[in-house]
Formats: C-alpha cells, structure tokens, sequence
C-alpha cells in the first residue's frame, strides 16, 4: 500500500482485491453455469465497506446484491450502482415507493407487507421476493400460508394487470446448514421448500428461486436453484469452523481485511507494575508495553482484555489489561527494538493465526460474522 494513503491515519482496514476476486472465482466454480451469484454486502458487507465492496461486485459481475435494509439499497444507488439489489430484511411501507423508483426488490414475508404493497399507489408493480419459513421459524411464510398465497397471487397478479406486486424471487433461509454433521436439518428444509416450488410452477409463477448462503453454497449443491446467496465466503472467512475443516483442502478461500494501527507510545515498566482501568493485570516481569490508538469503539472487543494478541513487526504481542475505549496496551518485550510508529496488524492474515478473524473468534467463542460485521464503519478502508 502506498503510504500516502494512509497519511494522517491512526488506524485503517486494507482490503485486498485480488482476494475478493479469487473467492468470487472459487464460488463461481461451486454452481452450475447458468446459476447467478448474489453477493451479500449486508451490516456494511460484513465489515469490508458497503460501497466500496459493492462496486467490486459490480466491476466483478456479480448478479445481484443483498442487503438487510432499504437505507443501504438507497446508499448503494445514490453511489451510481446498477446491479440488481434485494433487500432482506422488513421495509415499512411509506419507502415501498422509493424502491420502486430505485429499481429496488423487496422481501415479502408476511400478509401484512403484501396488503400493504397492494393499498400503496406506486408508479409500476414492485418486484418482490416471497420469503419462505421452511424450519428457521424465523422470517417467512410456513408451509400452512401456502394455498392462502397462491390463491392471491393468481388472482391479483396473474388476472389483473394493475396489481402492485411482481413476483421476482422465492426464497427460504437454512437454519444449520453450517454443521456437516447433521445434513438431516437441511434436507427436511430442501423438502418442505420443493413444495413451495412446485406449487408455484403449477399456478403459473415462476420467480427466481434462491435458498443457499456460503455454507449452503460448498455443502448441498441440490440447494443451489437459480441462484445462491454467498456472504461470509466472498469476504474469505468460513461460515463456521466444521465447514473449515472438512472443506478446506477443497475450498481454499482467502481472507480480503486486514485491520492495522500503530505503536504511539513506549514505555519500560518493572515486574509489579498494575495496568489499565481498574488496574486489572500485574506484570509478572519487567516489560516493555506499547500503546495502540484502538479500542472497543473502533470494534476491538473488550472481552479480549488481557488475552487477545496482536502483531508487531511480526510477533505477537499481548494484550494488557483492560481493552479501553479508544486505546489498548499490549506487550512488546519480545519485538526487537520496539518504536513509535511501528505498524501493528490488530486482525487479519490466515486462519491460525491468533490475529486473524478466525483466531479473534476462537478467544471470543464468537462467530466470525461478529468480529468482522462490528468493526467500525468510520474507520477508513483501503482497497488495494
């Protein structure tokens, strides 16, 4: 990276586009030509900048993007991107006609958003995608809706040309589809949503039909349909380490963020010495101890307070104390010649490594989506 782009920065995310690319490829490898792909750039693309990101997918050719809300369909559109957009999560009906004017997909999950579409009066029909509760009990239609929503959408769609809806897309979501171990979870769910999908070839509509995230992607190809939904994947992180260690000689993904700071200052401090808030660690030796301008706000968690570790010139350094707010402390005695302005990886490089995004999760017991998706959206990316 040239320096310059990072003048002035105390801290900054660098993201690799020759990764992003190659695990677009991987994915692309996975379903069958005709398949398309949508990338899921939700929760500011899972840490790695919504926009920037986005216009990725596009120079790329992804087929679609994903979003949980209508705010960051519009952001995404106001930054000139064309690619088709789904939202996925609920939007309140007073923005029904800005989607549409945007060119903007919406999910329908319930009776109460169709009737609400329908009582809107819009420019043109709005394209939706019917969302199917096939066993998440989450968001979505369970199967006992399914004669009631076929019913409407023959009769207000395919009789009547002034209907508000277009029918775009039916979809379902897995609830355990990241655990080898039990396939049976997902199969059912593959069952119930096959009738979903030949009741609505039978009446006549014919969305494009999508149910596979990441996991789904590498795991069930059967759930591949017309299209897949990739997230955590694309960004080069695994959906859950079992996927990981069973795939990983077979799928090779490549982690894209790398989060760096600096060393601002040095200080040699004897064994004894009691560190940060609530002076909650004791130096068993003396030390010397480096701050780093980083804290929780930035998206470093406080849980990893004296046992997350960083890199300095290539060694790992720990953690000391509290994680603050704003600053950490942690132990350089066993970098060479420690300096202010040393560049510090705080997360990133590959899986083993305790710095990595799979590392952080591990000392957290947290998902990988956690430790990415809560890294500060000011902080500035860097797309290299």
């Amino acid at each position: 990276m040239n320096s310059t782009e990072r003048n002035g920065l105390r801290t900054w995310i660098e993201v690799d586009r020759r990764a992003i690319r190659h695990n677009v490829n991987v994915f692309r490898s996975l379903i069958p030509k005709g398949t398309k792909l949508m990338a899921v750039v939700k929760s500011n693309a899972y840490g790695h900048s919504l926009i920037d990101f986005s216009k990725e997918m596009e120079r790329i050719g992804a087929d679609f993007l994903g979003v949980d809300s209508i705010v960051e369909a519009l952001a995404l559109r106001h930054e000139g991107i064309h690619t088709p957009i789904l939202v996925l999560g609920y939007t309140v009906p007073e923005l029904f006609s800005e989607a549409v004017k945007n060119d903007i997909s919406l999910t329908g999950s319930t009776f109460e958003t169709l009737r609400a579409i329908e009582k809107t009066k819009l420019p043109r029909p709005l394209r939706v995608h019917i969302k199917v509760d096939s066993g998440m009990h989450r968001q979505g239609f369970l199967l006992s809706d399914l004669p009631r929503i076929v019913s409407i959408l023959k009769s207000k769609i395919l009789n009547h040309k002034s209907s508000s809806i277009l029918i775009e897309g039916l979809y379902t979501h897995f609830a355990n589809a990241k655990n080898p171990a039990f396939p049976k979870d997902t199969e059912n769910q593959l069952d119930e949503f096959r009738k979903w999908i030949a009741a609505f070839k039978k009446s006549g509509l014919c969305p494009i039909v999508h149910a596979a995230a990441t996991a789904g992607t590498i795991l069930f190809p059967q759930s591949h349909f017309d299209m897949v939904r990739v997230g955590i994947g694309l960004y080069g992180l695994w959906p859950a380490p079992e996927v990981r260690e069973a795939y990983k000689d077979r799928v090779a993904l490549a982690p894209a963020l790398t989060w760096k700071s600096l060393v601002t200052e040095i200080k040699k401090l004897p064994a004894g010495s009691r560190v940060g808030y609530d002076l909650a660690e004791t130096l068993a030796h003396n030390s010397i101890i480096a701050v780093v301008p980083i804290g929780y706000w930035h998206g470093y968690p406080r849980a990893l307070s004296s046992i997350g570790r960083v890199m300095v010139k290539g060694r790992e350094s720990k953690v000391i104390g509290r994680v603050s707010m704003d600053m950490l402390t942690v132990d350089v005695s066993d970098v060479a010649t420690p300096r202010v302005g040393d560049e510090v990886v705080v997360m990133g490089g590959s899986d083993v490594l305790p710095v990595s995004a799979a590392g952080l999760s591990r000392a957290l017991d947290a998902s990988w989506y956690e430790v990415v998706a809560r890294l500060n959206p000011l902080i500035k990316r860097i797309y290299k």
